[in-house]
């Protein structure tokens, strides 16, 4: 086939929403893909239907709430705004952690590097990626108790696979899911393009969970609530046009990919990694966006 003739072969399957290359290799590991391009997490959703309880879902979590970014630049409360990560090595010395839900933890050897990053607040995450072995490892409310490394969960996924938890299983986040491939990260938008779902929170959940999610923390049973792992998108009639250069880059990513359910927290915080390259007042316009321009995809067929 000519480039002439494969031209509108590309242009028929991009109008198709066929999924991306996947998100941005991180550039401190770049022979590591943030899990293969069938991963939902790197799977378009703009042009899969809406769900049919749509807009009971939406008004649960907050028609009328602003979109917040939970990452930025600089300080807030003496820590760095958003979660941090590690790139690190084989050679990182592997640790023992103790967990609070030890029967749904991964017992392997964590790599903690001497000056960890963790998030900070009440969630303690400490994101790991080991570059040589291309696999992830996330630890939740990781502190150090007499002398001991002590978390409440802890898990690890193979970053070339699309393997999920056991069902039932938590991990660093409520919903048994990584947390890494749905941050925000400022090399993505230096590019100019996030190419992956985000992560977000919201107040209230349903005992229940979809794919790719693999637990539930909560016991209500409201059908309007979400349940973990909830793929929501911004509509795509939303004007996204008057907003500045970094929030169009988030909203870009919102019609395309969406953001799934991830943990309970504030309703509609959308997760990134701290950088100073962010710029805070641009986030910040994010929150002229409510629930009500955001819609559920029905996502039963998303699978790799």
């Amino acid at each position: 086939m000519s480039r002439r003739q494969l031209l509108p072969v590309i242009a028929a399957a991009l109008a198709l929403g066929v999924p991306s290359a996947g998100a941005l290799r991180v550039p401190a590991a770049p022979k590591c893909p943030v899990f293969p391009k069938t991963n939902p997490w790197n799977q378009r959703v703009d042009r899969l239907p809406v769900a049919a309880n749509s807009a009971a879902i939406v008004n649960s979590i907050g028609a009328s709430t602003g979109l917040h970014a939970d990452f930025g630049s600089g300080l807030w409360d003496g820590s760095p705004i958003g979660i941090p990560f590690d790139v690190v090595t084989k050679t990182t010395p592997r640790s023992r952690v103790g967990f609070e839900y030890s029967d749904e933890s991964d017992h392997v050897g964590y790599p903690i590097p001497k000056r960890v990053h963790i998030e900070g607040g009440s969630d303690h995450h400490a994101l790991l990626l080991d570059r040589n072995a291309c696999r992830l490892y996330e630890l939740g409310g990781l502190e150090r108790q007499t002398g001991r490394w002590h978390a409440w969960a802890g898990a690890t996924w193979n970053l070339r696979s699309n393997k999920v938890r056991p069902a039932g299983w938590t991990s660093a986040d409520a919903a048994g899911l990584p947390i890494f491939p749905g941050l925000a990260r400022w090399d993505e938008a230096k590019r100019g393009s996030i190419d992956h779902a985000l992560r977000v929170t919201v107040s209230r959940t349903r005992r229940a969970f979809v794919y790719p999610a693999r637990h539930y923390a909560s016991s209500l049973t409201d059908p309007s609530l979400p349940p973990m792992g909830l793929r929501v998108r911004l509509k795509a009639s939303f004007d996204i046009r008057p907003f500045p250069k970094q929030a169009r880059i988030v909203l870009t990513a919102l019609k395309r990919y969406g953001m799934i359910v991830a943990d309970n927290g504030s309703n509609w915080y959308i997760s990134g990694a701290p950088s100073p390259g962010w710029s805070n007042d641009q986030l910040h316009t994010l929150g002229r966006v409510t629930g009500s321009s955001f819609e559920v995809v029905d996502t039963s067929k998303l699978h790799p």
